[in-house]
């Protein structure tokens, strides 16, 4: 994504200042903001600021912190992080937190920009590769994709607990499996038609290395660790999975490229049947359909719609509120994700929206197929109520 009319095109890495990841990581929140403010602002829900308020309070009051929350509002659009700049620049905050998941953070990196403060995100969830990156997906009021928002720093500081972690839903961190899964099918794309990364320049080799890291992790390690925390328990594999999921998937899509996969999830949500899902499950569907479009050997298809599975990540249209679907709504769905600003024109080879549909539409037996294979039965549209 850049211009070749600029000169040589370099080659760019981007990554924070700095991550910290571990059981307790919260409990050091304060002494770690403190090397980039003095008044700083924490943005979380009413949900987040419950589980989390004690031992943030804690450790602002051990680093000599006044503690300000602030409430996020839900949905990262345009107009709350035009508010929450407000509330920055009104209380003189000089740094920004975003404590909870990707809609959090995203929106505390905005506001910090509008603002001209340092942003920190404290993740509590491994939902999302969000925390890592200097962008923010901004949606409409309804949800619907509206943009990617750059930013020319990533934030100051990344804090990931994972005992938090793994005490939430077990959905958040397979959510994260099926976005993190997407940064090596996106990436080696990317590399292989010399496209631009996220950043404006050529992959590094360190970029997509990174990527592939974290698929490789995730193969190894993501079926204990989900059993790990359906537990609640925090194990090796835990840590390596949100290491994964935040650190390395977040590395490895800035600096490695994104590609159709994203571009499917962000076509997914202009249609409002898929609103049920979360970020890492469409881009699943996505990553799907890019396999598919590529004409990837069945066997690597197949045995990633099955893993995936496994994984608890939908593989079908069916699940995703889209199984009786008609062409007219596929369109609408294929059409967002080709707009000309999106990264599915990084593959390496020529396509047409006719084409994009028939690979989203033969998402459906792939993943039928897969789910009968790992004995998972019928697909249906996931009541998360």
């Amino acid at each position: 994504m850049g211009d070749d009319n600029q000169g040589p095109t370099l080659r760019i890495f981007a990554s924070p200042g700095r991550y910290v990841q571990g059981r307790g990581a919260l409990a050091r929140l304060g002494e770690l903001v403190a090397d980039h403010g003095s008044r700083p602002l924490v943005l979380a829900d009413d949900v987040v600021r419950g589980l989390t308020e004690q031992v943030v309070t804690d450790s602002f009051r051990e680093a000599g912190l006044p503690l300000v929350f602030e409430r996020f509002g839900g949905v990262p659009t345009r107009a709350e992080a035009a508010r929450v700049a407000s509330v920055i620049g009104d209380g003189g905050h000089d740094v920004v937190i975003g404590l909870g998941g990707g809609t959090a953070i995203d929106t505390a990196k905005a506001a910090g920009d509008d603002s001209g403060v340092p942003w920190v995100s404290a993740a509590t969830v491994a939902s999302t590769d969000a925390p890592t990156s200097a962008l923010s997906v901004v949606y409409t009021e309804s949800g619907a994709f509206e943009s990617y928002r750059f930013y020319d720093r990533n934030p100051a500081l990344v804090v990931v607990d994972t005992q938090l972690v793994a005490e939430a839903p077990t959905r958040f961190l397979a959510a994260g499996v099926g976005d993190a899964l997407a940064t090596w099918i996106e990436a080696r794309a990317v590399r292989d038609a010399h496209s631009h990364n996220m950043v404006g320049g050529l992959p590094t080799r360190s970029g997509t290395t990174l990527a592939r890291l974290s698929w490789d992790i995730l193969w190894e390690s993501a079926l204990p660790a989900l059993e790990a925390v359906d537990r609640n328990l925090v194990t090796p594999a835990v840590e390596a999975v949100v290491e994964a999921n935040t650190l390395l998937s977040g590395l490895g899509f800035e600096s490695g490229g994104l590609a159709a996969a994203h571009a499917v999830h962000d076509g997914l949500t202009a249609v409002d049947q898929t609103h049920h899902l979360a970020h890492g499950e469409k881009v699943n569907i996505g990553s799907l359909t890019q396999l598919l479009l590529e004409g990837a050997p069945t066997s690597e298809v197949d045995a990633f719609a099955e893993f995936t599975a496994r994984v608890g990540l939908p593989t079908t249209l069916t699940e995703a509120g889209l199984g009786d679907a008609d062409d007219a709504t596929l369109d609408r769905v294929v059409a967002a994700a080709t707009a000309p600003e999106e990264t599915i024109h990084n593959l390496p080879f020529a396509f047409t929206p006719r084409d994009v549909r028939d690979a989203l539409r033969a998402v459906e037996g792939v993943g039928r197929r897969a789910r009968a294979r790992a004995g998972l039965g019928e697909p249906s549209v996931p009541d998360h109520g």
